[in-house]
């Protein structure tokens, strides 16, 4: 298709002419929205050259700097509010009701080990106060859903995921368990701890020249696998934590918030343990849907 260009509105018209030839109906789509929204952008702030190449730069930077054991995209998505959108207009009935489906995060690793109903998911010394959790899994009627697998994984108490911490044996706080007759897991860990998200990159300078703190609110990660539904990718948010509604990534919400109950008298069961110790018992829903494992957005 010939085009003459005389004008900045003749630049726009060919680029959605051009996006209007692409064969997939899906992708058309979203290309011809990118596109308009794109150039009606760059018209409403009036982008200068310098600007430009600026951000031409801060794109390269973006994927220069993600490697095996991070992922400065995913950062940056989640600090826009990219991810939490997405997600949230993807699930509760398309947004219209609220979730317990959260952000997958920077850290979920394939091929975490399996772990038995009632272990621990400890495998290195890690100081904090214990946590013992069951977490329940649920279709949309509030039925059990058996024999799924879940993965489960977070931060020390200190904030650190086992791949930032040299003093933590691979895999520590990480497991992969089944759910039983009644929807169940349960396990043994220790308390998680807020932390900063990398700062060293792109979105550090971003949060530096928003005078934003970089904080995430403690939390636990689970994903929920099984035939029949959508795979359920949850966080579960302390709601005592600091920086629970100020997250840097705007990811706690209410349906996403547990309770984690201190206990300073003595464990039932574990004499060994001390006091204080922490418990959790959380639902999550799992919605009808294709069964796909996301991208693992590191090694």
């Amino acid at each position: 298709m010939a085009v003459i260009i005389r004008s900045p509105d003749d630049v726009t018209a060919a680029v959605l002419a051009v996006m209007g030839q692409t064969r997939d109906p899906r992708l058309r789509e979203i290309m011809t929205s990118l596109a308009r929204r794109l150039h009606g952008f760059v018209r409403e702030v009036n982008l200068t050259e310098a600007e430009y190449r600026a951000a031409g730069a801060v794109l390269a930077r973006l994927g220069q700097q993600c490697t095996d054991t991070h992922n400065e995209v995913v950062l940056m998505g989640g600090s826009l509010g990219l991810s939490q959108l997405v997600c949230l207009i993807n699930n509760g009935d398309m947004g219209a009701h609220e979730t317990t489906q959260n952000m997958l995060g920077p850290f979920w690793r394939l091929n975490q080990p399996v772990a038995q109903n009632g272990g621990s998911i400890v495998r290195s010394p890690t100081p904090g106060p214990e946590l013992f959790a069951t977490l329940r899994f649920v279709d949309g009627k509030g039925a059990p859903v058996a024999d799924a697998e879940v993965d489960i994984w977070q931060s020390s108490p200190v904030g650190l995921y086992e791949q930032q911490d040299p003093d933590q044996a691979a895999m520590n706080l990480r497991g992969k368990f089944r759910t039983d007759a009644q929807g169940k897991i349960w396990f043994r860990s220790v308390t998680p701890g807020p932390y900063p998200i990398p700062t060293s990159g792109v979105v550090g300078q971003l949060l530096e020249a928003q005078g934003r703190h970089p904080y995430r609110p403690a939390h636990m990660h689970a994903l929920a696998h099984k035939d029949g539904f959508k795979t359920v990718i949850s966080q579960i948010y302390v709601r005592q934590d600091p920086y629970y509604d100020t997250d840097v990534q705007f990811g706690a919400t209410e349906a996403t918030t547990g309770d984690y109950v201190q206990h300073d008298e003595p464990h039932p069961d574990h004499p060994e343990v001390q006091a204080p110790w922490y418990s959790l018992d959380y639902t999550l829903v799992m919605e009808p849907g294709d069964a796909r494992l996301p991208i693992p957005p590191i090694k």
